[in-house]
């Protein structure tokens, strides 16, 4: 006689934000599963389930989105479709008690620094030994690795420190085992994440140690490529774009949030920077890796940006002919040093200045793309999408940056591997190539 199965308990894990969260979910994952527990990234739920939302609490548009997230889920645990939910990450860091208060159905809220109170009211133990184990949530082929924590920079815009704590890096040796670990699972292309990677190991080493670590994570069997995302432009250590150079799993991408142009504006952001300084560390980045592609992002409407200040910003967009560029309008955080500043710039302007910059960039993407077309480029396919393979080259990031086309239905490619391809045709963000033999 067959007995009846009752359905098996799960935690199923629900990421906001960026990618350092993503990591973070990953590793919260990777404990849960070393404990036995079942667990799943937004996945299927039933009345046995348990939700842990990861939240973000950046900036309003992503508090808004946690906050409707946990409300939803709130909402299936009053009609018992899951069982239990948890709250974790930035905007729980940042608002516990009003969170505590105004949402109080939420079984517990836990900061960004509270993985073993997590793990406990989840059923489980914090396993200290596990470095590098985490349950990779990213397509097959790329994975991220968070090289520090927190962030020590003044930004007057940022509410980052307040949730994420000061800049705490992670030893080398850690990291290589990560590294290897997740090369072992099959991930080729590293993206190394950090608030800032340029600090890297002023704490640990007393000197900034980012190219000695991408030195020792290229000798990783397994790893194509290594790709570098938020590079803080003061101080920028200048040995990383050597290694660039001399390695070629070291992508020529880098990702360094500009801000703004307008020294008045960086004087007041707290960046550390000028408009001048700012133009000189790009003119070294392109003379000393002409290849490189140079993603940015810029925020617009920052209290006391004049139609004067925009002028100079879109003028220098123009100029400077970025591969890569995202705009952000300002948001007016409290607890941080610009919302002592009066928000000025209505927020229909804050919008018209944002799309003029994206119009802008799309051009400027455009013209760069159609220089592209005839020539060779060694791609990645990161999936299948309707009709098309859908790849990326060394320049470009998963998620933000161009991707590559390839027709389905002539040509039959391997999803995680890498290929040689010829651009035949090219869009503002799209590009479109067909595979080729290298001799």
């Amino acid at each position: 006689m067959k007995t009846k199965k009752g359905r098996e308990k799960n935690i199923n894990i629900i990421t906001l934000g960026c990618s350092k969260n993503t990591v973070d979910s990953e590793v919260l994952m990777g404990q849960l599963k070393a404990n036995q527990l079942t667990v799943t990234h937004e996945g299927k739920i039933n009345t046995d389930t348990t939700v842990v939302i990861n939240t973000c609490g950046f900036i309003a548009n992503a508090k808004e989105e946690s906050v409707n997230t946990i409300l939803d889920y709130v909402q299936k645990k009053e009609d018992g479709i899951v069982d239990k939910v948890f709250v974790t990450g930035c905007l729980s860091e940042r608002y516990k008690p009003d969170l505590q208060k105004e949402i109080p159905n939420v079984d517990q809220y836990f900061g960004t620094t509270e993985l073993p109170g997590l793990l406990k009211a989840l059923g489980a133990d914090y396993k200290h030994e596990l470095i590098g184990e985490r349950l990779t949530t990213t397509p097959k082929n790329y994975a991220y690795l968070k090289i520090a924590e927190g962030c020590d920079r003044p930004c007057s815009f940022c509410a980052i420190p307040l949730m994420r704590g000061g800049h705490k890096s992670t030893p080398i040796e850690n990291l290589v085992i990560e590294a290897e670990k997740l090369a072992a699972n099959g991930i080729k292309e590293l993206i190394l994440i950090a608030q800032d990677l340029t600090y890297y190991g002023l704490d640990l080493y007393k000197e900034r140690a980012l190219a000695k670590l991408l030195r020792e994570l290229v000798k990783v069997e397994g790893i194509e490529w290594i790709r570098l995302h938020y590079a803080f432009p003061t101080g920028f250590p200048m040995d990383v774009l050597d290694v660039m150079l001399e390695e070629p799993k070291v992508c020529n991408y880098i990702d360094i949030p500009l801000q703004h142009i307008s020294t008045k504006l960086l004087k007041s952001m707290r960046r550390g920077t000028t408009y001048e300084k700012t133009n000189a560390l790009l003119k070294t980045f392109r003379e000393k890796v002409p290849q490189m592609a140079i993603r940015t992002t810029l925020i617009v409407g920052y209290p006391g940006e004049t139609q004067e200040d925009f002028e100079l910003l879109r003028d220098w967009v123009k100029e400077m002919r970025f591969e890569r560029l995202g705009c952000f309008t300002y948001s007016h955080e409290e607890n941080t040093h610009a919302y002592n500043l009066e928000d000025d710039v209505p927020e229909e302007v804050k919008m018209e200045r944002a799309n003029e910059i994206m119009a802008l960039q799309s051009q400027i993407s455009w013209e760069l793309n159609q220089e592209k077309i005839g020539k060779e480029f060694r791609i990645v396919i990161d999936r299948k999408e309707g009709n098309y393979f859908v790849g990326r080259t060394e320049f470009d990031s998963p998620d933000v940056d161009n991707e590559v086309l390839i027709d389905a239905s002539q040509h039959y490619l391997k999803t995680g591997e890498y290929t040689w391809v010829k651009i035949t045709d090219a869009e503002d963000f799209d590009l479109y190539a067909e595979p080729v033999k290298q001799n």
